[in-house]
């Protein structure tokens, strides 16, 4: 074990460069870390979501509905098998849109693959078998279970949980939404 820090140590004329290199890094991370708000995505708070301007009006419609009385963004978009799945999931899905942000690669009008369908598919069941009961989910669909394999919940009810969005200009709620406070250095401001 101490070869191996002895080999990792720098020689000493490298020391102070290391050291400065170091540090700009970890300073950079943090910073990034600070501006990109990256503790709010541990959490489960709705407003998280409005971090990127294209969730403006789907966080809108859901405000004003009644999934924004009862559900969070998470439970409908992300696993809830574990704890660790669905970490797991937040990061690889947060640096994928973080990627795609930066790079200006997302897309304006947002579009679930099928990976994210089963997902909210299998949380519309989970959460709605316990409100309304499988007995009434059977009698609106007497072939459930087998319909549910089919077809999925958002086929019929695809409005109900963000309304119709068609991009910010035609989000009717999008005024009511909180503004997000700014990373900007108040000196800065002035």
């Amino acid at each position: 074990m101490s070869k191996l820090l002895d080999w990792l140590k720098p020689p000493l004329p490298w020391k102070m460069p290391v050291i400065v290199l170091l540090g700009i890094f970890f300073g950079l991370a943090f910073y990034v870390a600070y501006i990109s708000r990256a503790t709010s995505y541990l959490g489960d708070k709705p407003e998280t979501c409005i971090n990127c301007h294209v969730m403006i009006p789907h966080y809108a419609n859901w405000a004003h509905n009644s999934h924004g009385r009862r559900a969070t963004c998470n439970d409908c978009h992300v696993p809830h098998d574990n704890f660790f799945i669905k970490y797991l999931y937040k990061a690889e899905e947060g640096l994928h849109h973080a990627a795609a942000f930066t790079l200006r690669l997302e897309h304006q009008v947002i579009i679930m693959e099928n990976e994210e369908r089963e997902m909210v598919q299998e949380n519309c069941i989970r959460c709605h078998e316990k409100t309304v009961g499988k007995e009434f989910m059977m009698a609106v669909q007497p072939n459930y279970h087998n319909y549910l394999e089919e077809r999925y919940c958002l086929d019929c009810h695809r409005g109900t949980p963000h309304g119709r969005v068609n991009g910010l200009a035609s989000t009717t709620n999008a005024l009511t939404i909180p503004k997000s406070k700014s990373n900007v250095a108040k000196w800065l401001l002035k």
